[in-house]
């Protein structure tokens, strides 16, 4: 079978992605890099040891998912951040070299793309839309809040950044909140299910938007002096992801309103959370945004992204 390969080794996941050349996803491997307990991080030398230590492992799953015997054609790879010329993070180096050594032996097209681009595509991929050459992505993760305009001409896509987090993204509130809860890190999945328990009296944190620029570390400090004075731990979890929610409906309002686009499509691990989707749903119908939301498996890091990037070059 001839197919296409992508791989991402961003902060926390080892990602490899198979596609056959008639577009059938045939396999989609992960493993998370391991964070100590009460962590809220990895230094970007340990992600380098663990991605360079799982890769194999997590390839040969990939291939061993596909069942039949297959010939790579072409290798899409996350080799930065975002896509502008000073992007750089180690992490992205394993990904690249294995890339490289594999375009090599397999005599297959090496495709390289940012990994907010993959997350991008992995979305249009997995929700079926935007079907319009330019619309907003808004891209949630734990190091990363921004929105975008982007102009996707398949296979060109130009991303052009235009608002996000002043300091800290919604996926690190997410997790610093979440592990000071008690959580294991990463804690959005967890924090998500202990919300549920207060999800109609949640602690009321300030949101804190202005335009296009949004900023997380204030309702961080406003929720630790709360949990220091004795708040119900479900609570404060409730209350964390109904200021994120909040406050991404008042960055994608102000995102709509300086290009007029309608279109949004939302990627990245914190937009796996239900409760922020049905929020922003009802929130953005209102002035007329048409939400296009990934599975929430597509949300999350994975390479999925990077194999339709090479199918498609």
């Amino acid at each position: 079978m001839r197919c296409v390969l992508g791989i991402d080794t961003s902060c926390y996941t080892t990602s490899v992605a198979l596609f056959s050349e008639d577009g059938r996803l045939i396999s989609d491997s992960r493993r998370l890099l391991e964070v100590k307990s009460g962590g809220r991080g990895l230094a970007q030398s340990e992600m380098v040891y663990q991605h360079t230590r799982h890769f194999p492992d997590v390839l040969v799953k990939a291939i061993t998912e596909a069942v039949s015997e297959i010939k790579i054609t072409r290798i899409g790879v996350t080799t930065m951040p975002r896509p502008v010329a000073d992007s750089f993070m180690p992490a992205f180096l394993v990904g690249d070299s294995f890339a490289k050594v594999l375009s090599v032996t397999h005599q297959a097209k090496c495709c390289p793309l940012s990994h907010q681009e993959n997350h991008i595509l992995a979305g249009l991929w997995s929700a079926g839309g935007p079907k319009t050459t330019r619309f907003l992505a808004v891209h949630v993760s734990g190091g990363t809040t921004e929105v975008a305009e982007v102009t996707y001409n398949q296979p060109n896509m130009t991303v052009n950044l235009i608002g996000g987090s002043s300091d800290i993204a919604a996926g690190q509130f997410v997790d610093r909140i979440g592990v000071a809860l008690g959580l294991a890190f990463p804690a959005g999945p967890k924090l998500e299910l202990l919300a549920k328990a207060a999800q109609n009296a949640p602690t009321l944190l300030p949101v804190a938007a202005r335009q296009l620029s949004i900023s997380f570390a204030g309702p961080e400090s406003h929720a630790r002096r709360l949990m220091d004075k004795g708040e119900s731990p479900a609570a404060i979890a409730a209350g964390v992801q109904l200021c994120v929610a909040k406050t991404l409906a008042k960055l994608i309002s102000a995102a709509m309103d300086r290009t007029g686009l309608t279109d949004i499509l939302l990627v990245g691990g914190v937009g796996s959370n239900l409760f922020i989707r049905d929020f922003l749903i009802k929130k953005l119908a209102i002035v007329g945004g048409s939400l296009y939301f990934p599975e929430p498996q597509f949300s999350s890091d994975n390479a999925v992204g990077a194999a339709w990037f090479a199918l498609n070059n």
